[in-house]
């Protein structure tokens, strides 16, 4: 469990739930909701039960959180209590709501903007030293949204961070590299990741908290649309150079094990992990790739890159874009296919079968064929999941089908795909998967890797 946080609630509506017991009865005791541990790692499961409640009867949970931007998100789940007047979320099914089935962390993957809410919104963390703080509620009978009427009988609330006490969040601006360095508490050294995600640009610092939070030095890297990049910030202004210097600004850190760095990268972050592990002065321990491509219709700093890429995005009847076809191996020069049979360590590649952004699948294959060929195909795992999406990340967050890409020129919503329960099952077990990996090529390696 973690130690207490201190924390500046910026939900009002909260504050009435700290007590917990909401409602009162003269036969006995009120009811009471309960969620344990109160403060938790974002990966962490919570159990939430519910007590004192009349013995068969209707009962709905429901969970509401604000954004970092400020937007509402919530859930909500029908439950029936047992004889003993109980409901208990990990042991017991709902049957209505947000999702069905036994699911002990519906209410956390389950969430979506409340009704009225902004369009094309997608939940990320931008602020990891503040958690996510969730007001979970349990209402009388079987309601819905709009049935807010319904008597409240308890409440109470629970934080989610991804970064846990300890952890130190360093601002990287060093040779040219914008990033933020996360390292674990205590003196180290300790295995390292270099963690890159997609074109969505920016500097997201989410993931790389969570890995300093299990132990391992994390750099999250930004190398596009970022105001402390060479402009402008719509195209990547970086080349080789950038994210060799990256990686050997990690390697070089007193606190990490020089020889036991992997990298991470996500959708076009994939093609920058795979093209910085096959060059000659660049050797990491481990990949790890994410619904991402093996090359790329365009070079680096090329200045028509956006406008080139373009000719392959396709559209569906809502006229939201589709960026897949993009990363079809079939679209892409075979001069801009990372040489894979160059790889000397070992890659895990994470499939989301209903990735709509990033042909996965095909990509796939290609580095599992090239790798084979090469005689290297002990290097690769393949991980896949039916009914995920292209955004697979760390666990109990919800899954947006479709985002906001941009306003300016145009405004754009962009597809992603996954359905919430296939995609949430997807993140839970490739997170753990990701975790026992870099347990086993990160931590229990023995002697130098070069």
């Amino acid at each position: 469990m973690i130690p207490c946080f201190s924390v500046h609630r910026n939900l009002a509506c909260l504050q009435r739930a700290l007590g917990g017991v909401m409602w009162k009865s003269s036969f006995g005791p009120a009811p009471l909701l309960t969620a344990a541990p109160a403060r938790a790692l974002i990966d962490d499961q919570i159990s939430i039960k519910g007590h004192f409640l009349q013995p068969q009867c209707p009962v709905t949970v429901c969970a509401q959180m604000h954004s970092d931007d400020g937007d509402l998100w919530e859930a909500f789940a029908h439950y029936n209590t047992n004889a003993d007047g109980n409901v208990n979320l990990t042991r017991d099914p709902s049957v209505g709501g947000s999702y069905l089935g036994c699911e002990p962390m519906g209410l956390f993957w389950g969430l979506q903007p409340a009704p009225g809410a902004r369009e094309g919104l997608r939940l990320r963390k931008k602020n990891v030293e503040t958690p996510y703080v969730m007001l979970l509620s349990l209402l009388e009978g079987h309601v819905s949204h709009s049935e807010r009427q319904s008597s409240e009988l308890a409440a109470v609330t629970a934080e989610r961070w991804y970064m846990a006490p300890g952890v130190r969040r360093i601002e990287i601006r060093q040779d040219g590299v914008v990033g933020t360095l996360f390292l674990p508490p205590g003196p180290g050294p300790f295995p390292a990741m270099l963690d890159m995600w997609g074109m969505g640009g920016g500097l997201v610092e989410y993931r790389s908290a969570l890995f300093a939070s299990k132990g391992y030095a994390s750099l999250a890297l930004a190398y596009f649309g970022h105001r402390d990049l060479p402009g402008p910030q719509n195209r990547i202004n970086v080349g080789d150079s950038y994210f060799t210097s990256a990686f050997h600004l990690l390697q070089d850190h007193p606190q990490v094990c020089a020889n036991r760095i992997g990298i991470i990268g996500l959708s076009f972050g994939v093609y920058l992990t795979l093209r910085i592990a096959t060059q000659s002065d660049v050797k990491p321990s481990c990949l790890i790739c994410i619904n991402g491509p093996a090359g790329n219709t365009i070079k680096l700093m090329d200045e028509e890159q956006m406008e080139n890429g373009q000719r392959y995005w396709t559209y569906d009847d809502q006229g939201f874009v589709s960026f897949r076809d993009i990363s079809l191996p079939a679209n892409i020069p075979p001069e801009n296919i990372v040489k894979m049979e160059h790889l000397a360590c070992p890659l895990m590649y994470i499939v989301g079968e209903d990735d709509m952004s990033s042909s996965s699948m095909e990509n796939a294959n290609l580095i599992e064929e090239t790798l084979m060929a090469a005689g290297k195909s002990q290097l690769f795992t393949r991980l896949s999941y039916p009914g995920a999406g292209h955004l697979i990340e760390p666990p109990y967050m919800p899954n947006s089908r479709s985002s906001l890409w941009s306003v300016k020129p145009k405004k754009l919503v962009t597809l992603w795909g996954g359905h919430l329960a296939p995609h949430a099952a997807a993140q839970e077990d490739a997170w753990k998967k990701i975790l026992d990996f870099l347990e086993i090529n990160l931590r229990r390696v023995h002697g130098m890797m070069r």
